[in-house]
């Protein structure tokens, strides 16, 4: 896929142009949304509300997750540092992630996506799975046992900091890190809402968040035209999300996927506007484009 061929100079220097306002306007809605939720959960706790949250948490988690991503490329802020210090202490904490690593790792998948060493490849490649298969991948995560495979693994590395050795407790730090802001986390939420308020945001964390981040891996890559293809629009996919859907599964434009291979110098906020010029100008007159996750997954769950 050309750039050349769809976007002049100025365009591309429009598209990847950073917009502070814009990026502080994403991470006070996203955090704004995580406020809503505990403020009606705690004003009227019952049944119905727990199950809201528990549903809706997981988008907010995950519009931390797409901030976290923005801030590791360095296309969210106009200032690197603010970048690593908003996108470390109120993206990528909450959600236990470190900045630095995910960035490492994610610049290879961008470096290899379309080839056999994509490093991402285990989350999607067995794409088209059967619906005996999927279910098996919904109950573990729905259940929690996704959820507390990663938290092992979180506290099993965060332990490391009382080791003799100062190479493992260096690789402790990140961990230690998310530990410590979620502990701080726990402080706010139970101090401004309810002491067993940071029970439900860990509880939908290790369950449905599992699930949602599934599927949105399922949306992204997963029985694509061509995952071995260096063009986005054979190895990635973009979803069109129902105005109900972009409230857990595409938060901050994350549904924009293949513009995002395709130019990943566009901040978030762009997105949605570059897809729909590269559309206009005919880059997509051969790509699927997939309205609403529930016909990805009729697709990619045979």
């Amino acid at each position: 896929m050309d750039r050349k061929q769809y976007l002049n100079n100025e365009e591309v220097r429009y598209f990847t142009s950073k917009d502070d306002s814009l990026a502080w306007r994403t991470l006070l809605v996203s955090w704004a949304g995580i406020l809503a939720i505990f403020w009606v959960l705690t004003t009227w706790t019952n049944v119905f509300t727990v199950l809201a949250a528990l549903l809706l948490l997981p988008g907010r988690q995950l519009a931390l997750a797409v901030i976290t991503h923005e801030c590791g490329h360095g296309t969210f802020f106009t200032s690197r540092k603010l970048n690593q210090f908003v996108g470390q202490y109120f993206a990528a904490n909450p959600v236990f992630t470190d900045l630095n690593s995910y960035a490492r790792g994610h610049t290879r998948h961008h470096q290899l996506a379309g080839t056999h060493e994509d490093p991402d490849l285990p989350n999607y490649q067995a794409y088209p799975v059967n619906s005996d298969s999927f279910r098996r991948k919904v109950k573990r995560d729905l259940t929690g046992q996704t959820g507390y495979k990663l938290m092992y693994f979180i506290f099993s590395q965060a332990r490391l900091a009382l080791s003799d050795d100062a190479e493992e407790r260096e690789r402790a730090k990140p961990f230690v890190q998310q530990l410590w802001i979620n502990a701080a986390l726990a402080v706010l939420l139970g101090w401004v809402f309810a002491p067993w308020a940071y029970l439900l945001w860990i509880g939908a964390y290790m369950t449905t968040y599992m699930l949602v981040v599934r599927i949105r891996q399922v949306a992204e890559h997963a029985n694509v035209p061509n995952l071995y293809d260096p063009d986005p629009r054979n190895n990635t996919r973009t979803t069109i999300p129902r105005w109900w859907e972009r409230l857990i599964f595409a938060p901050n434009n994350v549904n924009y996927h293949m513009e995002h291979h395709f130019m990943a110098a566009v901040p978030c906020y762009r997105l949605k506007a570059l897809h729909e010029l590269l559309k206009q100008r005919g880059a997509y007159t051969d790509t699927p484009i997939f309205h609403g996750y529930g016909e990805v997954l009729r697709h990619a769950v045979a």
